[in-house]
């Protein structure tokens, strides 16, 4: 079994991080068998926030009576002392437990430090003080943020993009955090659904002894795909290289990650879905983005108003309204017959 020591926290756990993001669109039955399989084969870090609806219910639901055999991070948006105090202690309630190994700053448009004004780093060490939070991390897509973040040496985590897409900033950031011990949390480590071998994925992100990848699970043959990696992890080899090459020629450079920081959309536009339907269909079985429903979806581009706002907002400085107008036309040559 692989495990990874997480930076300064002094978290050791296995190589194989379980995001919670997706189980709440299941049921808690569904989710408490899913989060017990996944702890009975080896896993033992946990990813949630409060901004996953009842992700932390349903954590909560599976782990409170083995409290002491996991590690529980989760996370929050405020940015301010009242939201920091409301947003832990909601989570600490759902949880059903007194204190998480980790609390992270869950995306936020500045880093978060002492006497910025804000309050809510302060907050994060009084939290520790009073033993409700063991370690503080801070999650982005900003590289700036990111970097703010590791010279800080205020943070013991960054949870932060990575893939085998990953261009040479990102990587630069995985260097930067293992020189200043601070634990690297890969989140889209399949980059949101466009890397459709996982054991490449693991394999390319097995290359950096520093570097926990979550991945999110919602369905059981996801969970036991990831599972068999524990006692056969996958290494890079000549056949996994070549993928990944092909890969990253068909896919850097400008797409949407579909992080959903652009939305919601004014136009009513599912931006973070539509924006990047070109590579999905393509790398993904086409049948469920024919549907007469997500036609519907792709056909409300036409009502963009060019507001501007996705663009002010997308932490990838992509054109947003340009790429949803390309998506569209790329769309209707497809549903034309034209091609695929």
């Amino acid at each position: 079994m692989e495990t990874i020591t997480l930076g300064r926290t002094g978290i050791v756990t296995n190589k194989n991080g379980f995001g919670a993001l997706p189980i709440q669109r299941i049921s808690d039955q569904e989710a408490v068998y899913l989060l017990k399989k996944a702890y009975d084969s080896g896993i033992t870090f946990f990813d949630t926030a409060r901004f996953y609806t009842d992700s932390e219910h349903k954590l909560g639901l599976a782990f409170s009576e083995m409290r002491d055999k996991i590690y529980i991070a989760s996370k929050t948006a405020a940015v301010t002392p009242e939201g920091f105090w409301k947003d832990l202690d909601t989570t600490l309630t759902n949880l059903k437990t007194d204190y998480l190994d980790l609390y992270q700053f869950h995306n936020p448009a500045f880093c978060p430090t002492l006497l910025d004004g804000s309050g809510v780093y302060e907050c994060m060490l009084k939290a520790k003080e009073q033993g409700k939070i063991r370690h503080i991390g801070i999650t982005n897509h900003r590289l700036q943020v990111a970097k703010e973040a590791i010279v800080s040496g205020l943070y013991d985590t960054l949870q932060f993009p990575f893939s085998y897409l990953a261009a040479e900033e990102e990587i630069k950031l995985v260097k930067m955090c293992k020189e200043a011990n601070i634990g690297f949390i890969a989140m889209k480590a399949l980059a949101g659904g466009l890397i459709t071998n996982s054991a490449a994925a693991y394999a390319y992100i097995a290359q950096y002894d520093n570097v926990l990848p979550i991945w999110g699970v919602q369905r059981e043959r996801e969970l036991d795909e990831f599972l068999s990696y524990i006692e056969n992890p996958p290494v890079m080899n000549a056949e996994l290289a070549q993928l990944i090459e092909n890969d990253r020629k068909e896919l850097l450079g400008e797409f949407c990650r579909g992080c959903g920081y652009c939305m919601p959309c004014p136009a009513g536009i599912e931006i973070n879905n539509c924006a990047r339907m070109s590579l999905m269909i393509r790398r993904a079985p086409s049948d469920a983005q024919l549907t007469p429903q997500m036609q519907e979806k792709m056909m409300q581009i036409e009502k963009c108003l060019d507001c501007g706002r996705c663009k002010t907002k997308c932490p990838y400085h992509l054109d947003t309204p340009a790429l949803l107008r390309k998506n569209l036309q790329d769309y209707k040559e497809i549903l034309a017959g034209k091609e695929y």
